[in-house]
């Protein structure tokens, strides 16, 4: 079974930005990356690579202010970058490979965030929220870059549910299968926030919630970011080839 992988052009308002689909054969799970603010897909094509061996079709993208439009980092808000999610997502959806209802976010960061609001908009399967972040309410057409990091640093501390966010919202109306990855040493997202995400998904069909020991917001070392692609894989094979394989009960991974 041979992987192909295509570059997209993505158009988004008046601008381009540019993703990469990875496939390995006709109607499987399709699995959506998205990155966390600062970072890029390139993070994510190595995973993204490894899971399409699996037996899915995988897609990374640049979200504005980042990469080809990394000019628009100081203007670009919350409400442009859901929406490069969305086309995105209807980019993944609509690929001939793609069965269209056994679709997967895997965010990270201020992804993760994004990600709960797409499955407000879009039917999604499986979550993986890797240190997803939290973010107010209002401000929401702010540059995203602009908004008060101190004022942030003290939202996250505090315990927050449905009513008081609307990611937090988005969490409890989510029937799907949910990961949470928490860094043991994030300055950025901390064990708070990660609390409040996982006491939102009250109707998550199944909910695992795992730990990086010794891992920063950014997984900086090498054996974080091991332990990190090890947690999704297993993950991933167990919710989504599994899924696929009562779906498609002829259906064998290449594994097998």
């Amino acid at each position: 079974m041979g992987i192909q992988s295509e570059t997209v052009e993505l158009h988004v308002d008046d601008d381009s930005i540019v993703g990469t689909i990875v496939s390995p054969g006709p109607k499987m799970p399709g699995i959506l990356f998205v990155h966390g603010w600062g970072g890029s897909q390139q993070r994510d094509l190595a995973r993204a690579r490894h899971i399409t061996g699996l037996g899915c079709v995988c897609m990374t993208f640049d979200l504005r202010g980042h990469e080809k439009t990394e000019g628009q980092r100081l203007t670009v808000t919350r409400e442009q970058n859901l929406k490069d999610l969305l086309v995105a997502y209807d980019r993944l959806v609509s690929h001939p490979a793609v069965d269209s209802g056994a679709i997967a976010i895997i965010g990270s960061s201020y992804g993760g965030y994004l990600a709960t609001l797409l499955s407000l908009q879009r039917p999604v399967k499986w979550l993986a929220l890797r240190v997803p972040a939290m973010y107010w309410d209002d401000e929401w057409n702010m540059p995203k870059q602009a908004l008060d990091r101190q004022r942030l640093n003290v939202y996250r501390q505090r315990v927050l549910g449905p009513a008081d966010n609307q990611a937090l919202a988005a969490c409890a109306e989510f029937a799907g299968d949910v990961l949470l990855v928490e860094s043991e040493h994030d300055d950025y997202v901390p064990h708070t926030t990660l609390m409040s995400y996982r006491s939102a998904f009250i109707n998550a069909h199944s909910l695992t919630h795992r730990t990086v020991d010794g891992a920063d917001h950014a997984l900086s070392s090498e054996q974080s970011q091991k332990a990190y692609s090890s947690i999704l894989a297993s993950w991933i094979s167990e919710m989504v080839i599994g899924a696929r394989l009562d779906r498609y009960p002829h259906y064998a991974p290449w594994y097998a």
